[in-house]
């Protein structure tokens, strides 16, 4: 019932921009934390950059300056604006929404979407 729709992966030039979205359905999405993580081959998942239901935002050290995430919670969707995009950045790309609530903790996951830097 709870479901989220990764797009906008693809393939890009070294230097060129991506953006990422995130659109979730059968939740209220506004109360949620969005994350993006990443993860790839023979690599282990690592966490890019966050979003707070607050509105605060965190990212990783290899994608500060060069990534930046976001919201619209009147379109239930979550964003990940990618610049500079380098080899590196190469990767299959999850969202993630997190709640915590007296009871119980929610925590859904995107399909993934690859990301692939190249010339």
């Amino acid at each position: 019932q709870v479901q989220l729709v990764e797009s906008g992966g693809g393939l890009v030039q070294p230097g060129g921009s991506l953006r990422l979205s995130c659109t979730a359905s059968g939740i209220i999405f506004s109360m949620y934390s969005m994350g993006w993580y990443r993860q790839a081959p023979g690599k282990q998942r690592e966490l890019a950059a966050i979003i707070t239901s607050g509105g605060r935002t965190m990212y990783a050290d290899s994608v500060t300056g060069r990534f930046t995430i976001s919201r619209d919670n009147a379109k239930n969707t979550g964003y990940l604006q990618m610049n500079s995009l380098k080899s590196e950045d190469t990767a299959v790309y999850y969202c993630n929404l997190v709640r915590v609530d007296p009871l119980v903790r929610h925590n859904y996951w995107g399909q993934g979407t690859q990301v692939t830097v190249a010339s």
